[in-house]
């Protein structure tokens, strides 16, 4: 009679076997997680949808996410863009906020850079210089 062997019968095998059923448990969660913040991010979503989502992913994990990843998956990565976007607006507005206008000098320093690069002409250089310092 021959033995069937299997992976885990092998102490390496087995192991890769546990971190691959790890791994795929944890991007599980990812994605659950994932889902349930974009219900709440969805702006254009009611209250009672946002509740409907939420309870279909949450009592029926696996068939609500294959779903929800169906019915609304090419907006969820476009409301991911938008917060990202935005995210990044409040950071630049934040950082000139609190770095404060450029000074003459800064203002100086690139049109020279401007004008040795031969970005600008001599008479532009002067021109943009008047206009800075008047």
């Amino acid at each position: 009679m021959e033995s069937q062997l299997l992976a885990y019968d092998y102490p390496l095998l087995g192991a890769f076997w546990t971190v691959l059923w790890i791994f795929l448990w944890v991007l599980w969660f990812m994605l659950l997680f994932r889902i349930i913040i974009d219900i709440f991010r969805d702006d254009g979503m009611g209250g009672w949808g946002k509740a409907g989502w939420l309870i279909f992913v949450v009592f029926l994990p696996f068939l609500g996410v294959l779903v929800y990843i169906i019915a609304r998956g090419k907006g969820m990565g476009q409301r991911e863009i938008k917060h990202v976007q935005e995210q990044r607006a409040d950071m630049d507005a934040y950082i000139r906020q609190t770095a404060g206008p450029p000074s003459h000098a800064d203002e100086l320093a690139k049109l020279s850079q401007l004008r040795a690069n031969g970005d600008i002409t001599d008479a532009e250089y002067q021109k943009a210089k008047e206009k800075i310092l008047g």
